[in-house]
């Protein structure tokens, strides 16, 4: 049976609720009351729940065995914290019975379209283990960026910037000066800098890949719970 693929927000279709958060529930657990409030939050104004449907294509006719619709899979977008043109990637899933007929790839590229039919020129991913996947899908190692769940018009670009400013970055206190007395000695001549440490190359899958400290097998990242993590990104 030849097949029609869709991508379409949660929020338009509210019928579909029940079985998305099942589809989430058995991927990474949670309790369904749990997952039903994360998907209710679905809007145009992000945090967006988008599902891949498939259905029959018009032009066949219906059987009595057929599905009008079948939810194939669900990506959630958010917006990232002083890029307002980028948006972060998460919860990418596709029902385990349909898993291994390029329905993940379907899927990234489907969102990749609706992102930039919305304007938005980036994405944004973390994963554990599937940086292959996407690395065929084009996208590249990256830096750390913070997603925000909600985004309001009242949030200034200012304090989207302290939420986006890379960790251990010092913010500027005024102090008074201090005043010594007595002489001051000389101080050292200053060091010279060590020479730069040569990249890393590496073999991943036939691809020569070269970087400093991170390639698709070691990242220097780190999850919460203290497991390697990768950042990727890819221009649309």
């Amino acid at each position: 049976m030849s097949e029609e693929l869709t991508l379409v927000p949660l929020h338009q279709r509210p019928e579909l609720l029940e079985a998305c958060a099942e589809l989430l529930r058995e991927e990474w657990g949670k309790s369904r009351a749990s997952r039903l409030h994360t998907l209710q939050r679905s809007s145009d104004a992000f945090p967006a729940c988008l599902l891949l449907l498939r259905s029959r294509c018009p032009t066949e006719a219906p059987t009595a065995q057929d599905d009008p619709c079948q939810l194939v899979g669900h990506v959630r977008l958010s917006r990232v914290a002083g890029r307002p043109r980028d948006l972060f990637v998460e919860s990418v899933v596709v029902a385990r019975a349909l898993r291994g007929q390029g329905y993940g790839r379907q899927l990234m590229e489907a969102t990749e379209r609706w992102a930039r039919a919305q304007g938005f020129i980036c994405l944004h991913l973390t994963t554990h283990d599937k940086q292959h996947f996407y690395a065929h899908l084009g996208f590249v190692l990256g830096e750390p960026v913070q997603s925000v769940a909600f985004l309001s018009p009242a949030i200034s670009a200012g304090v989207l910037q302290l939420f986006s400013a890379p960790p251990g970055t010092a913010t500027t206190i005024t102090t008074r000066p201090r005043v010594l007395s007595g002489p001051l000695s000389p101080l050292p001549p200053p060091a010279a800098p060590p020479p730069p440490p040569p990249p890393t190359v590496v073999w991943a899958r036939g691809v020569l890949a070269e970087s400093v400290g991170e390639n698709l097998l070691e990242t220097p990242h780190r999850d919460a719970k203290g497991l390697p993590i990768f950042w990727m990104k890819k221009d649309i």
